[in-house]
């Protein structure tokens, strides 16, 4: 059962109106993590064009967005984040037999950059919180800092963290508020890591 209540269309805020009406054009539906954004007027408003500027086209290349963005909601064993993972993915060409290596931290199969992303990524999710800025600065691995510099130029290094970021506060929000599916199960593989 959801932490909070959820709305439906017509008792969202009139400042959240346009933007859920275009979250409505592209899904069909009001999906339930905008049904529970929706208690907080004018937030919504703020969430979804955000939301489509870090995962939209970009610098970074969107099938490594996929990736981590998988990778991360499985870290954070977050089942409706990553239901609407798998699923984009799915959609944008990524195989279920990669989302299953993605979820069990397999890198072989993926291209330099996928790999440097995913470890970046299980780096932000798991290490960051736990390394005090007097054990390390960045939270990161020297060595994944300085690769990651080498691999991607600047604009799609910021794409790649904010992606990080983005989906280590949404599955956690996610989590948390309890959200039940609206999209369809992950892969089953991918479910087992969960």
């Amino acid at each position: 059962m959801s932490l909070v209540p959820l709305l439906t269309s017509a008792e969202f805020s009139s400042a959240d109106q346009p933007a859920l009406a275009q979250g409505m054009s592209a899904y069909g539906e009001v999906l339930n993590t905008w049904a529970g954004i929706g208690n907080s007027p004018g937030l919504l408003a703020a969430y979804l064009p955000f939301l489509r500027q870090v995962n939209g086209p970009g610098a970074l290349d969107g099938r490594v967005k996929e990736l981590v963005a998988v990778r991360v909601s499985v870290l954070n064993h977050c089942r409706y984040t990553t239901s609407h993972r798998c699923a984009s993915a799915l959609a944008k060409g990524v195989s279920a037999d990669e989302l299953a290596a993605v979820a069990d931290g397999g890198l072989g199969g993926f291209t330099e950059q996928e790999r440097l992303a995913l470890r970046l990524a299980e780096e932000m999710t798991i290490a960051l919180p736990g390394v005090p800025v007097e054990s390390g600065l960045t939270g990161v691995s020297a060595d994944v800092r300085d690769e990651a510099q080498r691999v991607f130029d600047a604009a799609q290094l910021v794409e790649l963290v904010m992606c990080i970021s983005l989906w280590n506060a949404l599955s956690r929000f996610h989590r948390v508020m309890a959200f039940e599916l609206d999209m369809p199960e992950p892969p089953v593989a991918v479910a087992a890591r969960l």
